[in-house]
């Protein structure tokens, strides 16, 4: 048999997953693979479980939320191996990037079973800084960015995606505001800004980007959105009815781009994939097309009844 490095979050989904480890594990043997399990401890854990195991894997799975899934690809870029698949059960509060995979959601043996079967996707990833942090869909900084990290796993469990609305909606009362020097692949602009991000997925925190055309995975490409700070309640209005609407206009604008950097008079606090991403008066962000593959259920013909 084949061997398999099963890496997931105990916390994630309401703990779900380690009341149902042996019908993910029927399934992974039913598929010819020889399931060897590993429970993450804590932040970084997945990084250090690729990194130190899985060169001896003949696949690897992860399950869990969007972080769990970014540590893991993390591992296989510190430890160049890059050029494996990876398999990813989502179990997650929002599970933004599952959403773009179009994986299977509640029925856990049918995730499995997509996790070692699934059509593979080639994936760009991002690098952000000096120090190379990865990010698997996402990178942005501003309002709300702080919900996912500042938000207690407890409230997750309870909650769901109703915690990050309600954490949001508390900010809202302390708005800021950043001016940065933007620029991109033939363009630059200066302003005020309330968000930014730098994407790779067809919604993030749960809704839909501004995106004008198709949001595609492997195009060595991110989808980039800058909201303009208000100066009035109208100029606010303005930028619902853009985010509404998903629909770009001169507070909200939409671009696409390989490279960025962000120039900001002091530092401004980043979040990856929905994890504290630190502080940054400067940072560069960086398209790695197609670093990795992801077994997805596009075009999956496994079990659907």
């Amino acid at each position: 048999m084949k061997k398999l490095l099963f890496i997931y979050n105990p916390h994630a989904g309401r703990g779900m997953i380690s009341q149902q480890l042996g019908v993910l594990m029927d399934t992974f043997i039913a598929h010819g693979y020889l399931p060897t399990v590993y429970p993450t401890q804590g932040a970084g854990d997945g990084v250090w479980a690729v990194s130190a195991m899985g060169e001896a894997f003949d696949h690897i799975v992860c399950c869990g939320g969007d972080g769990t899934l970014s540590e893991c690809v993390t591992g296989l870029y510190n430890h160049g191996l890059e050029n494996r698949t990876l398999g990813y059960i989502p179990a997650g509060s929002t599970n933004d990037f599952s959403r773009t995979l179009e994986l299977p959601g509640e029925d856990l043996a049918l995730a499995a079973e997509c996790a070692v079967a699934g059509t593979p996707q080639q994936c760009d990833v991002g690098i952000v800084g000096q120090d190379g942090h990865l990010f698997t869909y996402v990178a942005a900084f501003g309002v709300f960015t702080d919900t996912s990290y500042a938000t207690p796993q407890p409230m997750k469990n309870l909650l769901g995606h109703t915690a990050y609305l309600l954490s949001g909606i508390t900010s809202l009362a302390n708005l800021k505001s950043y001016h940065m020097k933007v620029s991109w692949d033939g363009g630059e602009i200066e302003d005020d800004f309330i968000y930014g991000m730098a994407s790779n997925s067809v919604s993030v925190g749960g809704f839909q980007g501004l995106n004008t055309e198709p949001v595609i995975l492997d195009d060595g490409l991110f989808e980039v959105l800058l909201v303009r700070t208000p100066r009035s309640a109208v100029e606010l209005s303005q930028i619902a009815a853009a985010l509404l609407s998903h629909k770009p206009n001169e507070y909200c604008l939409a671009l696409r781009s390989a490279r960025l950097r962000f120039v900001c008079e002091s530092p401004v606090a980043w979040t990856l994939d929905g994890e504290y991403g630190g502080s940054h008066s400067s940072l560069e962000v960086h398209n790695l097309p197609r670093f990795v593959t992801i077994l997805s259920g596009r075009g999956w013909k496994g079990r659907r009844d």
